[in-house]
């Protein structure tokens, strides 16, 4: 066996002192030759790990195979039998924390980048120009309704149309994706990168109507007098605030509304869109996850001198992707660890000044494994700023299950669903990614579909619910 390069093929990317004056996408990609030397590093084990590791059980090692091989079109076909969007996976999804985390070559060196390998095979598709539509089975005569466009809706609707269900997904705002489309920047996720996907999965059959809110336009209830099924997934778009003094003051966001004014909305584009947003000079992002790297590198191209991070735990338990903070880092974003707001300044027109912080330590690990934050008694202090984006989290919006009968929701208004079926309390209702589980992973909504897909195939076969 031919000697194993310890280290995973880099892939080019923009020069960091470039990009922050850009919204282009930041690495480039893989070239042929790139892609075939980083695929022979997979030693093709005969019990692989990885494929656990995925929530829709990709045969990785068969698609990396083809790709060493040079078979470009069989690996694109490879991957495409279990992942309708594998160019947002290959540039979203924490494969470190999934696929990559089981690599056996992990183990003494560098994992594979199944990820990158990913992405490349799907980029590869499309520059050709000639994007292969599979056959679907013959129609069922039945009718499914998929509400949100996003990872999870979008897995739902190419999983079952291919079995021969007719469906129909309606979306809320006035362009498909979800979360995709006003959540994820330009320059980590490209939008034309996601219309080609959802442009995929409406080729396979999928009718798609956008700027109808269920629960408003119509409800969950009157979707089931014309629909065989409703599979909801309209994520969680409903933004957490700590409620602390001068929360309310101008020029705090929210992620959620401070991301879909750059993304969806264009913003960055100005002024061919006039779309109003802080340009602020000294903004800060609280918060640890992908949504505040998202938040505090979009605050750096919309001209702020300087984006801080503001985040109460340590490095090492920042539940961003390390390729999301190497980025900030290699920007200039200044993070400010073991730190935590506590108020907010004003001035007298009430804009926002300064946030007041105090101090943390780490003290014992809580429910989510991390070491809990502790504030450090008199330790408060302040930061000049004039915008602030809070990226705390989310919950799902209270629209759908307030208008719908019947649908059992948890605490924090997150529909209950069965976590192998995602068949809800209500009969023919079924759910699966943010709505449910509350903010998390592309891939794990779109896992969520998957196993949500087939329930649902088998409760419109036997009518068993």
């Amino acid at each position: 066996m031919a000697k194993i390069q310890p280290k995973k093929t880099p892939m080019p990317a923009q020069p960091s002192q470039e990009r922050i004056y850009n919204f282009r996408e930041v690495p480039f990609g893989y070239t042929e030759d790139m892609a075939i030397a980083e695929a022979k590093r997979c030693i093709q084990c005969k019990e692989p790990k990885c494929i656990e590791g995925c929530p829709v059980e990709i045969d990785i090692p068969g698609f990396i195979k083809l790709i060493a091989d040079g078979n470009f079109r069989g690996a694109i076909r490879k991957m495409k039998e279990k992942n309708v969007l594998p160019a947002v996976c290959g540039r979203v999804c924490p494969q470190e924390d999934q696929c990559e985390k089981y690599c056996v070559i992990g183990k003494k060196f560098e994992p594979v980048a199944i990820g990158r390998l990913e992405r490349f095979i799907a980029d590869w598709e499309a520059e050709q120009g000639d994007v292969e539509i599979p056959e679907s089975a013959s129609p069922t005569g039945k009718k499914v309704a998929v509400v949100g466009s996003g990872p999870a809706g979008l897995t739902v609707a190419g999983d079952l149309v291919q079995l021969g269900y007719e469906i129909t997904m309606f979306e809320a705002l006035h362009k498909p994706g979800g979360v995709l489309i006003y959540g994820i920047p330009e320059f980590r996720l490209p939008k034309t990168i996601v219309a080609r996907e959802v442009g995929y999965v409406q080729k396979l059959g999928v009718k798609l109507i956008n700027s109808f809110v269920v629960g408003r336009t119509r409800t969950v209830d009157e979707l089931l007098e014309e629909y065989d099924a409703v599979f909801l997934g309209t994520g969680a778009g409903l933004p957490w605030f700590m409620f602390l003094p001068g929360e309310n003051s101008n020029g705090i966001y929210s992620a959620n509304e401070y991301l879909t004014r750059s993304n969806l909305m264009k913003a960055y584009l100005f002024p061919e869109y006039d779309t109003p947003i802080m340009r602020g000079e000294r903004v800060a992002t609280i918060g640890g996850g992908n949504v505040a790297m998202d938040s505090a590198r979009t605050a750096l191209r919309l001209g702020a001198k300087e984006s801080f991070v503001i985040y109460r735990r340590s490095r090492t338990e920042m539940p961003a992707r390390i390729e999301e903070i190497e980025h900030a880092e290699e920007e200039g974003v200044i993070f400010n660890f073991l730190t935590n707001p506590v108020a907010y300044h004003a001035d007298d027109d009430g804009w926002v000044k300064e946030v007041e912080c105090i101090r943390m330590e780490l003290g014992e690990p809580d429910s989510s494994g991390r070491r809990r934050p502790v504030p450090i008694e008199d330790s408060n202090f302040r930061i000049q700023v004039d915008t602030v984006i809070v990226a705390i989290g989310n919950s799902p919006n209270p629209l759908v299950p307030s208008t719908t009968p019947g649908l059992e929701t948890g605490k924090y208004g997150n529909i209950v669903a069965d976590e192998t079926t995602g068949r809800t309390s209500k009969k023919g209702v079924f759910a699966g990614g943010d709505i449910v589980t509350g903010a998390a992973t592309v891939i794990l909504a779109m896992g969520a579909g998957r196993l949500a897909a087939r329930s649902m195939d088998e409760y419109l076969r036997t009518g068993k619910w």
